[in-house]
C-alpha cells in the first residue's frame, strides 16, 4: 500500500494546532489546581457518651482486672485516656450544669441535685430548679455552628416543674431531638420516659432503649449536616440490676476485691455484694457502648466522628468506710452519730474518688492510638474543647472556666497547663454543707464553711488514699503553711466566681 506522504504531512500539522491549545489548557489547569488551597476537612460528628455515678476505677484500661470492658478497654487503646479527669461537684445536677456551662453550680444556682415530686426530699425550693436561658450551653453554640444536635437518655438540670413554658427543658438549650428523662432517675428496666414531647412507659433495659434510640438517630439523621449526640445513660446509678444475664456473668459467683476491707466496722459482705453489682451494670454500659460503635462502623462514619466516653461524677465502693458519691452513705454496720446539719448515715465529701471519672476519647487521625494525658483536666474543660473540634466560635459575652484541651489530646507541647484543681459541692438535699476544696500535686483542703470542725487536709503525696486528715497537725509548720496558702487559693477562686458564699466569711483560718 502507497502512503500519501503530503497528506501524512497535512494531518500532523492539523493535530498538532489542536494538541497545542489542549496541552497548554492542561497544563494551565494543573497549574490551577496546584495552587488552589486544598479543600477543607469536613468537620467531625461528634458522640458523647456520658454516664451516672462511674469511677474510673470501674475500667480495665484504668487497672482493674475484675471489671470486664472490652469496648471501652479497645477505645482506649484507639485514641486518648485521661487519668486525672476530674469533676467541679461530685452529685448529678451541678456537675452535669458545670459540663454544659463550663460554670460552676454556685454561679449557676443549681447546689444539689434536683429532686422530683414523689422524692421523699422534694419541696418547691429544691425541685422548682433548673438551668436558666442566660447561660449559653456548648450545644447552643454547635447548633448556631451549624450541627444537628441531639440528646438521648438523662438531662437533670432541671423541668420538673411540669411549666408550659418548659423554660428548662433541653431543647431550650440548644437541643434540637429529646428522647429520654429530664428528671434524675428512672428504673433500670420498664422505664417512663419523653418521646416526641410526650412521656410513655417502654418495655425493656433502660440502657439498651436508649442505646438503641441513639443509633437510631444516626441511622435517620440529617446527612447535609454533622451531628452532636449526647447519650446520658443512667447507669451505674443505682439501683444497678436488672442487667442482661451476660452483664451479670463475669461476676456471677466471684468474690470481688474490695478497696478498704480492713476498714473498722466495714460491712464488707454488703459492700461486696453492691461492688458485683455495681460491676454488672458497668459491664451494661460497655456492652452498649460496643453496640453503638459497631452502629458508626457499619455507617462507616468512625473514621470522622469524635466519641468521648465520661461520667457526671466519680463514685466510692467502700473506699474511706463509704459507698455513693460527694452525698456519701457510710458503709459500716454502726452508723456514727449524727451531727449539727449532717444526718447519721450520710458522709458529705470531696474525695478524688468521688471527682475522678473516665475520660477516654477517640478521633483517627487527629489524637494518636494510645495516647495518655496525666494532666489535670476538668469536667469545666469539656465546653471549649468541643467547640474547637466542631471550629466554632465562642461569643465575646460568653464566660467560661475551662480551658480548650485538644492541643494535649493531639499531643502537642502545651506549655503552663496548671494542674492544680477547684470543686465544690454545697448539699442542701439530706444535709447542710458548703464544701469548697483546693487540690495541688502535694497537699489537698476541703473546707467546710458550714461546719468548720468537718474542714481536711491531705498529703497527697504520701496518702493518695486520702486517708489521714492532717488538719489539726498545726504543731507541723509545713501543715500550717499549706493551709494557708490553699486557704487563700480557695478564696480567689470564690471571688473569681462570684460565690454567694465569700461573703459570709471571716479571716483565714489559721
Amino acid at each position: 500500500m502507497m502512503i500519501n506522504t503530503s497528506s501524512f504531512a497535512a494531518l500532523r500539522r492539523a493535530a498538532a494546532r489542536f494538541t497545542r491549545p489542549l496541552a497548554a489548557g492542561m497544563a494551565g489547569a494543573m497549574a490551577l489546581a496546584v495552587a488552589a488551597p486544598a479543600a477543607p476537612a469536613p468537620r467531625p460528628n461528634i458522640v458523647f457518651i456520658y454516664t451516672d455515678d462511674q469511677a474510673s476505677w470501674t475500667l480495665g484500661c484504668y487497672g482493674n482486672p475484675q471489671a470486664h470492658t472490652p469496648h471501652l478497654d479497645r477505645l482506649a487503646t484507639q485514641g486518648a485516656r485521661l487519668t486525672n479527669s476530674l469533676v467541679a461537684t461530685p452529685v448529678c445536677s451541678p456537675a452535669r450544669a458545670a459540663l454544659f456551662t463550663s460554670r460552676y453550680g454556685s454561679e449557676v444556682g443549681i447546689l444539689d441535685f434536683i429532686t422530683n415530686p414523689g422524692h421523699k426530699e422534694y419541696t418547691a425550693a429544691n425541685g422548682d430548679i433548673g438551668l436558666e436561658a442566660r447561660f449559653t450551653t456548648f450545644p447552643t453554640l454547635l447548633a448556631k455552628a451549624g450541627y444537628a444536635t441531639a440528646l438521648v437518655g438523662k438531662w437533670h438540670v432541671g423541668d420538673w416543674s411540669k411549666d408550659p413554658t418548659r423554660r428548662y427543658h433541653p431543647t431550650r438549650h440548644g437541643f434540637e431531638f429529646f428522647m429520654g428523662l429530664t428528671g434524675g432517675g428512672c428504673p433500670t428496666s420498664n422505664p417512663t420516659l419523653e418521646q416526641d414531647g410526650v412521656e410513655r412507659k417502654f418495655q425493656g433495659l433502660t440502657e439498651d432503649i436508649l442505646t438503641t434510640e441513639a443509633m437510631t438517630y444516626i441511622e435517620k439523621r440529617d446527612t447535609s449536616r454533622p451531628f452532636f449526640l449526647f447519650l446520658g445513660l443512667r447507669a451505674p446509678h443505682t439501683q444497678y440490676l436488672p442487667v442482661a444475664p451476660e452483664d451479670a456473668a463475669p461476676y456471677r459467683g466471684i468474690d470481688p476485691v474490695i478497696p478498704n476491707p480492713d476498714y473498722p466496722d466495714l460491712n464488707v459482705a454488703d459492700v461486696k455484694q453492691k461492688m458485683r453489682d455495681y460491676l454488672s451494670s458497668v459491664t451494661a454500659i460497655d456492652r452498649n457502648v460496643g453496640r453503638l460503635l459497631a452502629t458508626l462502623d457499619r455507617l462507616q462514619l468512625n473514621e470522622n466522628t469524635v466519641v468521648i466516653f465520661s461520667s457526671d461524677h466519680g463514685y466510692n465502693m467502700g473506699h474511706n468506710g463509704i459507698w455513693h458519691k460527694g452525698n456519701g452513705v457510710w458503709a459500716t454496720h454502726k452508723l456514727p452519730a449524727a451531727q449539727p446539719n449532717i444526718a447519721a448515715r450520710y458522709r458529705p465529701n470531696l474525695y478524688d474518688h468521688s471527682l475522678r471519672v473516665p475520660a477516654l476519647v477517640r478521633w483517627p487521625g487527629a489524637i494518636k492510638p494510645g495516647t495518655v494525658i496525666d494532666q489535670t483536666v476538668s469536667s469545666l474543660d469539656w465546653y471549649p474543647t468541643l467547640l474547637a473540634m466542631a471550629g466554632a466560635k465562642l461569643p465575646a459575652d460568653v464566660t467560661v472556666r475551662g480551658r480548650d484541651a485538644l492541643p494535649l489530646l493531639r499531643g502537642e507541647p502545651v506549655a503552663g497547663w496548671d494542674n492544680d484543681f477547684y470543686a465544690e459541692y454545697s448539699m442542701r438535699v439530706y444535709c447542710q454543707t458548703d464544701l469548697r476544696s483546693y487540690r495541688t500535686a502535694q497537699w489537698k483542703l476541703v473546707r467546710d464553711f458550714r461546719n468548720p470542725d468537718r474542714d481536711e487536709l491531705y498529703h497527697l503525696l504520701s496518702d493518695p488514699a486520702e486517708s489521714k486528715n492532717r488538719i489539726r497537725d498545726t504543731g507541723d509548720p509545713a501543715v500550717r503553711a499549706a493551709i494557708a496558702a490553699l486557704d487563700g487559693r480557695i478564696r480567689e477562686k470564690m471571688s473569681l466566681v462570684n460565690d454567694p458564699l465569700l461573703a459570709t466569711l471571716g479571716p483565714v483560718k489559721r
